[in-house]
């Protein structure tokens, strides 16, 4: 279960140049607001240190739900981080340990939760996906993102990704004041948001082992296997 391949060519030029409500319609920086008092989080207690999650249930609910009732379940627990990209991103949440396995709490896949104030900007917790709509089931990722994006390099970007040239001006603002996946809106479903634990994501993201496949392609095989001993459910 690979997260969309066109992610590489974004990744390549970018290294090589150089997150419960999000407010009202409109609203695009509200998701790095902090959790307000009495809101549901989760704490991710990994073999690298713990990393807090705030969870958006008001705009993708069943996306929450899945996550929250498998970690109250235990079944993250021991689970690893299969996948590590430096710049990009570090996936998990696949018992079997390879990028192909895990399945939703309802047994078969769920659809897709798409809110245009929830982008994958830089600590944005989002579900992995076998690259096709509607097929979310256990395995996520937090985008560790390659850091501030300059105007030039932006523009270069809006080539490859016409797309992305739509954006609402606050949301390449934001993109490039923090960083992150902005080629994957639209087609991950962003569900949460890292407020506290950014240095261990990095930390994660930097255990990339650089091995590349037959042909050519970053693997994201980690250098030693980081764990995720349980994530706790807990209220703000």
């Amino acid at each position: 279960m690979k997260i969309r391949r066109l992610f590489l060519l974004a990744l390549i030029t970018v290294l090589t140049f150089g997150l419960v409500g999000c407010g009202g319609a409109g609203s695009y920086s509200a998701q790095f607001d902090p959790p307000g008092e009495g809101e549901q989080i989760a704490v991710m207690h990994t073999s690298e240190g713990d990393i807090s999650l705030r969870l958006f249930p008001g705009q993708a609910p069943k996306a929450v739900e899945n996550f929250v009732t498998h970690a109250q379940n235990g079944y993250y627990d021991g689970l690893t981080f299969h996948r590590v990209m430096t710049g990009f991103m570090i996936q998990g949440g696949d018992p079997e340990g390879t990028g192909t396995g895990g399945e939703s709490i309802w047994g078969s896949p769920f659809e897709d939760e798409f809110d245009d104030a929830l982008r994958n900007y830089r600590g944005a917790l989002s579900m992995a996906n076998p690259a096709k709509p509607d097929s979310n089931g256990s395995q996520f990722f937090i985008v560790q993102g390659g850091g501030p994006i300059d105007s030039a390099t932006w523009s270069q970007m809006e080539q490859y990704y016409p797309d992305i040239a739509a954006f609402d001006q606050e949301v390449k603002d934001n993109y490039q004041s923090v960083g992150g996946a902005y080629w994957l809106d639209g087609a991950h479903t962003v569900f949460g948001m890292v407020f506290e634990g950014m240095d261990v994501v990095d930390k994660i993201a930097a255990l990339d082992s650089g091995e590349v496949d037959e042909f050519g392609t970053p693997t994201g095989k980690p250098s030693k296997t980081i764990t995720i001993d349980s994530i706790e459910i807990k209220t703000y």
